[in-house]
């Protein structure tokens, strides 16, 4: 077998850039789904169901800025507890029940995961940007 020629390395190359940022930026829109919104005064606000021991959204990747206020709306069917491991730490009781709100915000940027421990879920990742 015999090397490519310089010129269709680079092409090669190119094609394989070109596929990672549209992998990329498709998995990044794939974290902006109906449960999540930014509200008029900048903060993140997402709806969380608990029903039937299943939650909705699972696993989805979120962005926010470091301070910027997060709300959470969680309507669930069982008790449980929120953890959102930042700094600092965050834990908000879920009861049974509809409308209930918990307000936070992230002080050191990085990779944020919001979970339910009695269920060993994870609603979302908040990716925190200085």
């Amino acid at each position: 077998m015999t090397a490519a020629p310089a010129f269709g390395r680079s092409r090669v190359l190119r094609a394989a850039v070109v596929s990672i940022i549209a992998a990329a930026v498709a998995g990044g829109l794939a974290g902006c789904d109906s449960a999540s919104k930014t509200s008029t005064g900048g903060g993140l606000s997402v709806d969380v169901t608990i029903a039937d021991g299943q939650v909705t959204p699972a696993n989805v990747v979120l962005q926010a800025t470091v301070r910027q206020p997060i709300t959470l709306h969680v309507t669930s069917d069982a008790a449980d507890e929120l953890h959102v491991h930042s700094v600092p730490d965050h834990k908000f009781e879920v009861a049974a029940a509809a409308n209930q709100t918990f307000e936070f915000s992230v002080d050191v940027p990085g990779n944020v995961d919001v979970e339910l421990h009695r269920l060993d879920r994870t609603v979302a990742t908040i990716q925190v940007r200085p």
